[in-house]
């Protein structure tokens, strides 16, 4: 895998979207883009995760064109001027191969590869790819999500996806996967899945976690998005000590000093 995941990494959240949940139409122009990453890359950031369309509950879905559109052009000036890896956050086959032609060296699907084209997209391209479970689709992912066992049911989806997608030719060691918080799941879901993180980590399989912000914060502290900073690095301490790799937030500061209160107390490499 070319992005070093040997110690813990700090995944900067950059969506370039009018209707995100958090930060929604703040970074959607090129220029605004670039100096929210110059920020972030300042705070310390390890990955870039650059999204064009939002996968909140209740969005509008966009063209690829759209898409495209929204993110080559900050992807292409992104990778011009610093050396920190991007990631582009689709689940489409062209923004993929747009994205990683225009610098992207990593893809983040949240349907796992699953739409048609998109196994071969991300075969032929060869870079790192995450795998996230998701119940549904995002439009109306959280209207009533069901499981049996959701720590099992995930981890089996996710370990099928994985199978699917080293028969279409992508390594194993370039796959990364994402359990899926708040995609398709209740508060309750959450929970277990946090809690049990651990069955996921040992699959051996490098783990992301995405809870920054997120309505589960907000469910659990009753703050709105703006008010989930302390929440969103509790969550993170949590992950951290079940074995996540790659930490996926928007406060990248705050972020970088737990993780490096955590690194000093259990010894690991900063890497």
């Amino acid at each position: 895998m070319s992005i070093d995941l040997s110690a813990p990494r700090i995944m900067g959240i950059l969506n370039v979207t009018p209707d995100s949940f958090s930060d929604g139409g703040r970074f959607d122009r090129p220029d605004a883009a670039l100096r929210q990453a110059e920020r972030l890359i300042a705070d310390g950031v390890d990955i870039l995760d650059i999204g064009g369309e939002s996968t909140r509950p209740g969005a509008r879905s966009v063209t690829e064109a759209e898409e495209i559109g929204r993110v080559v052009p900050v992807i292409e000036a992104l990778a011009a001027r610093f050396d920190v890896p991007i990631s582009v956050d689709t689940n489409k086959p062209g923004v993929m191969r747009a994205a990683v032609a225009a610098g992207a060296a990593m893809l983040n699907d949240v349907n796992a590869l699953r739409a048609p084209g998109a196994l071969q997209a991300a075969a032929d391209l060869q870079v790192p790819v995450c795998l996230m479970h998701m119940q549904g689709e995002p439009r109306t992912m959280q209207q009533d999500p069901q499981y049996h066992d959701v720590v099992t049911e995930v981890r089996d989806f996710l370990l099928a996806r994985v199978e699917a997608s080293v028969a279409a030719g992508i390594s194993r060691d370039a796959i990364v996967l994402d359990p899926g918080f708040g995609f398709g799941k209740t508060l309750e879901h959450n929970l277990s899945l946090l809690k049990n993180l651990t069955t996921l980590v040992d699959t051996n399989y490098p783990v992301l976690v995405g809870i920054s912000r997120k309505s589960m914060i907000g469910a659990i502290t009753g703050r709105d998005v703006d008010g989930r900073l302390a929440g969103s690095l509790a969550a993170a301490i949590l992950a951290l000590e079940s074995g996540a790799v790659i930490l996926r937030v928007h406060d990248v500061a705050e972020t970088r000093d737990v993780l490096k209160v955590w690194q000093a107390v259990r010894g690991t490499a900063s890497g």
